[in-house]
């Protein structure tokens, strides 16, 4: 799997991440990212269009070596400052309270440990800060939820650890964040969209 999840996996994250709906869901949240933000898993930088006027720096990560590589070259040329690094959401690099918004884009499905990766995105996140997330998780509908939960064992092996079955509005809560806002919408046979804005409690 070594080869298939360092240039396999990368090559089809960026195709199916390119898809117009997805774009859709982005632009209704990633426009409101303010002040210093910081992108976790941002892939191959497909976000990157969608901020607004006040993102003042944008630093991403990912653990992935090739979508680092990719998102580099999408950014070149961004109206601000952009930084994008290697590392993984269970570790942040950054000092304590340094940024002012965490964006989070079908992330969370697929980290190992998410409630020491929502530690961390809390951890780094200043007084007042915002974690600003579009993800798919579990679904309301008993038909779905039990096809999702038949699915993510063979799922999550092919698709680079994602679990279909999420359950974001309790796992965001529990990790010590008032959500805000949050929609939910219908995203496919298998899958539902979770909108959020959460802050610190």
């Amino acid at each position: 799997m070594g080869l298939y999840n360092a240039h396999v996996l990368p090559w089809l994250i960026d195709r199916v991440m390119r898809a117009e709906e997805l774009g859709r869901f982005r632009a209704r949240l990633i426009p409101s990212a303010r002040g210093r933000v910081l992108e976790v898993g941002v892939g191959s930088g497909l976000n990157l269009p969608h901020y607004g006027s006040e993102a003042r720096v944008i630093v991403g990560v990912d653990p992935s070596a090739k979508l680092v590589e990719l998102s580099r070259k999408r950014s070149v040329g961004h109206r601000v400052p952009v930084e994008i690094l290697q590392a993984d959401v269970m570790k942040l690099p950054f000092a304590t309270a340094s940024f002012d918004t965490v964006v989070s884009t079908w992330v969370m499905c697929s980290v190992p440990d998410l409630a020491r990766g929502l530690a961390e995105i809390r951890r780094v996140l200043a007084p007042g800060g915002q974690l600003v997330f579009v993800e798919h998780g579990i679904s309301p509908r008993p038909l779905v939820r039990t096809v999702q939960r038949g699915l993510t064992p063979i799922w999550k092996h092919v698709s680079g650890g994602c679990h279909l079955d999420r359950d974001m509005r309790t796992e965001v809560g529990a990790a010590g964040f008032d959500v805000t806002r949050l929609e939910t919408e219908h995203g496919g046979p298998f899958s539902e969209m979770y909108f959020g804005v959460a802050r610190p409690t």
